[in-house]
């Protein structure tokens, strides 16, 4: 007489086959995109100037209302990160505006009332000299994705770069676009962003094609990483455990 193996070698079989195809499955890929619309980034969490609470009033610089070149923040969700821009030599340090018509605040062409961090000016002559940057942003867990619209003061039309690195500092790719200015409180500023498939994006650096302008930047929308509610780990155990258990519930049944 024996056991009754072979009436459970199909289901032994296609558990085996399903775990060995989520073992060899190619790990995904890590390119990134770029991203010129905020909506096509989706993002999950967002950083807005306004939660370092120091806005600069135009008509009277109050040097308490500037920041210091390198910073820490944190998104709406709770993620830590860290902005750096160099100093240059006789020009302000980075500080917050409102974007709106005088005198409330300084016209652009982000949409008005939005809050821009600026890189740091040399105010009192046209076109004003400014801090180029870069401006980089680093994430205390890497990300999915992450923009902001920026443009650049005192000129029209320019070329705006946006390189994303990993964990590791490398350089995981560099994008760059055409971009405009104005003071038409329109919402024109240019959105520019990097998207990948997997939260490996470490930190973003920002720069314009323009060597002494300063350049300004809106909120940050952010791509977070989201935990798996079920992981591949557990897919393996439950797997693991109905082969195990399938023929526990038939011990003892024979053929004749």
């Amino acid at each position: 007489m024996t056991l009754t193996i072979n009436k459970y070698v199909p289901i032994i079989a296609t558990k085996l086959a399903i775990i060995a195809s989520m073992i060899v499955l190619p790990l995904p890929t890590k390119a990134v995109t770029l991203v010129t619309e905020r909506v096509t980034l989706k993002a999950n969490d967002q950083l807005d100037w306004l939660s370092l609470g120091k806005v600069l009033n135009p008509l009277a610089f109050n040097p308490a209302d500037f920041l210091p070149n390198s910073f820490s923040a944190t998104s709406e969700g709770g993620l830590g990160l860290r902005v750096d821009i160099p100093s240059v030599a006789r020009v302000t340090p980075p500080f917050v505006f409102k974007t709106t018509l005088p005198p409330n605040g300084i016209p652009t062409n982000f949409a008005d009332g939005d809050l821009i961090l600026l890189t740091g000016l040399r105010p009192g002559t046209f076109p004003a000299i400014g801090n180029p940057g870069p401006l980089s942003i680093t994430f205390k867990k890497p990300v999915l994705g992450a923009g902001t619209q920026i443009s650049v003061d005192d000129i029209s039309k320019y070329t705006l770069f946006v390189s994303a690195f990993d964990q590791t500092n490398t350089l995981l790719d560099t994008f760059s676009i055409q971009g405009t200015s104005s003071v038409e409180l329109d919402n024109s500023a240019q959105f520019i962003g990097v998207r990948s498939n997997i939260p490996n994006i470490s930190r973003l650096v920002f720069s314009s094609s323009e060597p002494n302008r300063a350049f300004g930047i809106n909120r940050v929308s952010i791509v977070a990483a989201v935990p798996e509610s079920f992981s591949t780990l557990a897919i393996l155990a439950f797997g693991v455990s109905g082969i195990v258990l399938k023929p526990r519930q038939h011990t003892g049944k024979r053929l004749i």
